[in-house]
């Protein structure tokens, strides 16, 4: 396969994804239940040529949580609004594997591919909350290494349901009153540890063959996870060494498993505050850290060990050791957290406000954001970016303003759209059924 240029991406996650941008004059307040908004954003996205646009989500809440997380829509449900009033963006979606059961799972997406001709990508989590298990009749969630093991038969058994019917099933001929080729159809009958399912599925399938696998997990079990089934990659790095390692080792991960590297493609998320100056930007990072208390810091950072009550510690003292906690929790955030902290010998105030407010090193002037993203990409870093800001309204306007000409002129970036799928927008290739497939292969 031959690499694409940059594949860009956007978070689309109400006003921002910081505590205090709700409060901003840049957008509007409720923007996680506006769709005027989510139809400015996307149109906006589509019309820079962007590749995809990403919905997170959650399944449980209290009070302290993020505030456009208390009132926000289902991911499927506003991807679906969208597909209908772009024709070439991806709309990525997340969708838990603990909570859910795949034939349900495999006919929202099949629906969303069809509904966007093509477009629809899902993102893979595991949901590591008490909050999310009480919501769904269970007392608490399965541990870190069980969550990961369901998650991998989940998503096979998806992948399975999406070949339920061959590309040619359907011949709607109404002269031989043949609606479609039953020797086309398959049932999976899978019988695995978690999963009982027969299908085959009641949806044909997508124009792309199937949607395209995120998986958004950076444990160790989580790049298994990634290296196994996924197409597309959603991480975070804070250094271009740490993300270089990671690249590479997933990639090896996918090889090792028979896999092409080149089709399993790696997007971390970065959150860069844009200014025309660094003065401003100073002043804009500023602002924001300035825009949220210590009080609501501790309960952010408390919400990746499982809402941990990080209260009752003294602020200015190292860095707590609270031995496990987390791990069971977003074990790959809370690892990073504690050896960062320990490292550099940081307080918990200044662990909680950079929790709550990251400083992303691609903050800064447009001809900087532009000058990091090449240089790690050059540096097989990346395959490409997944953009979110802290301010989304403010931020997407700026970075597709100001960052993406810069990109384009150095022909790092699109200009146009070269397909009309998600796997095309990715640069990989249309996913063949495994049943037709395996006739091929037994026929050379």
């Amino acid at each position: 396969m031959t690499k694409k240029q940059l594949i860009i991406g956007a978070i689309l996650h109400g006003a921002g994804g910081n505590m205090a941008s709700w409060k901003h004059p840049s957008g509007p307040a409720d923007a996680s239940v506006n769709v005027k908004h989510y139809l400015n954003l996307v149109e906006k996205a589509e019309g820079a040529k962007l590749d995809f646009i990403f919905v997170a989500d959650g399944l449980a809440i209290n009070k302290d949580v993020l505030p456009h997380f208390l009132n926000r829509f289902e991911p499927l449900t506003i991807l679906s609004a969208l597909a209908s009033v772009t024709s070439h963006i991806g709309l990525v979606g997340t969708l838990s594997t603990s909570y859910t059961q795949p034939f349900t799972v495999a006919r929202q997406f099949g629906s969303l591919d069809l509904i966007s001709g093509g477009r629809a990508g899902w993102n893979v989590v595991t949901s590591p909350s008490t909050g999310a298990a009480h919501n769904h009749s269970q007392d608490t969630f399965p541990d870190h290494a069980l969550r990961y093991e369901i998650a991998e038969e989940h998503v096979e058994v998806v992948k399975g349901l999406w070949d339920s019917y061959e590309d040619d099933a359907f011949l709607y001929d109404r002269e031989n009153d043949t609606y479609f080729d039953p020797n086309k159809m398959h049932a999976i009958n899978h019988h695995g540890k978690h999963f009982q399912v027969e299908g085959p599925l009641n949806i044909q399938r997508s124009p792309q063959g199937q949607t395209v696998v995120f998986q958004a997990g950076s444990s160790d079990a989580g790049r298994e996870l990634a290296a196994k089934t996924a197409d597309a990659v959603f991480t975070g790095h804070k250094d271009v060494e740490s993300a270089q390692a990671f690249y590479q080792d997933v990639k090896s991960r996918a090889e090792a498993y028979g896999r092409n590297p080149d089709e399993i493609v790696i997007l971390p998320g970065i959150g860069p505050i844009i200014g025309e100056t660094e003065e401003e930007v100073e002043e804009k990072y500023a602002a924001l850290r300035n825009g949220v208390s210590i009080d609501t810091a501790l309960n952010y950072l408390g919400r990746y060990f499982d809402h941990f009550d990080f209260s009752v510690y003294p602020l200015d003292e190292p860095f707590p050791d609270i031995g496990d906690i987390g791990a069971e929790a977003f074990k790959s955030t809370t690892d990073l957290i504690k050896a960062d902290a320990k490292k550099h010998g940081k307080t918990l105030r200044q662990v909680a406000l950079e929790a709550t407010t990251p400083r992303s090193p691609f903050s800064g002037t447009p001809e900087h954001v532009a000058n990091e993203i090449e240089k790690w990409y050059h540096a097989d870093a990346f395959d490409g970016v997944i953009f979110g800001s802290p301010l989304l309204n403010d931020g997407l306007h700026l970075f597709i303003e100001k960052v993406l000409p810069i990109l384009q002129e150095r022909g790092l970036a699109q200009t146009e759209y070269t397909g009309t799928t998600l796997r095309e927008n990715l640069g990989l290739p249309f996913k063949q059924n495994r049943h037709t497939q395996k006739v091929s292969e037994a026929s050379v």
